[in-house]
């Protein structure tokens, strides 16, 4: 019997070629993101004030960096597709996803890719420096899981390619979704471009990181790629003039 007993506590556990357990089949995490998707949503329709408290606009991301992430669980409330659409995305890659990474690696590319979603947005704009420009994405709220979902579309991509699998599917998709900001301009691009690359940056770190003398790396190699992202949105905010843009909102 004590035999038996060592033999078990002995035994390892079965993992994927990633890190998520073997036989995995429930994406909880990702029904759990979905749930509070939803009910922010709910909420947005009760109290509309919600929206701009927790949306992100690059001129309050330096003094109010929750919006970095609470801008990922908001939707335009006048847009239902724009939720269904991030949801339906969400469920669908998370189902393949979670189970490959585990919960643990999943829900650290959603919001380390929601971050980076926000960070591509605050990167690709620009104070403005006259009234003309006063309706630039300086001061334009942004909300929307997409910066996350194309982090778990950056992540797909680089994991197919590791394991053989064709990426077509989801080069397609992606595809689309680039030429959906020529049709309608009030899309966040800036958000999705952001998101997919820290999701791969995040992906390629899984891998370089997933054998078993480099698994003592992982998550301070995750954390590193978090601080770069951080890094990128402090060197941002100071190297920008933002004393036009002050000055009209402090005597609006």
């Amino acid at each position: 019997m004590d035999c038996l007993r060592a033999s078990t506590a002995a035994a390892p556990t079965a993992r994927t070629r990633i890190g998520g357990l073997a036989g995995q089949e429930r994406p909880t995490t990702t029904y759990v993101l979905i749930g509070l998707c939803v009910a922010a949503f709910v909420l947005q329709r009760i109290d509309p004030q919600l929206i701009g408290q927790g949306a992100f606009t690059p001129y309050l991301g330096d003094t109010q960096p929750w919006r970095f992430v609470t801008s990922a669980f908001l939707h335009s409330p006048q847009m239902l597709t724009h939720i269904l659409f991030n949801m339906l995305c969400l469920w669908q890659i998370g189902q393949w996803l979670e189970p490959l990474l585990g919960w643990a690696r999943f829900l650290t590319l959603y919001l380390v890719s929601a971050v980076g979603g926000s960070v591509g947005y605050l990167l690709l704009a620009f104070p403005p420096q006259t009234m003309a420009q006063m309706d630039s994405t300086w001061v334009t709220p942004m909300v929307g899981a997409s910066g996350a979902v194309f982090g778990l579309f950056g992540a797909t991509v680089v994991f197919l390619r590791h394991l053989g699998s064709s990426a077509r599917g989801m080069w397609i998709l992606l595809a689309i979704n680039a030429a959906l900001p020529l049709i309608y301009p009030s899309i966040a691009w800036q958000a999705h471009l952001g998101g997919f690359i820290t999701g791969a940056a995040l992906a390629a770190v899984l891998l370089v990181t997933r054998s078993r003398e480099r698994a003592r790396l992982q998550w301070p190699a995750l954390g590193g790629v978090a601080l770069v992202v951080a890094l990128l949105a402090v060197v941002k905010y100071l190297t920008v003039d933002t004393g036009f843009v002050d000055s009209v909102v402090r005597y609006a």
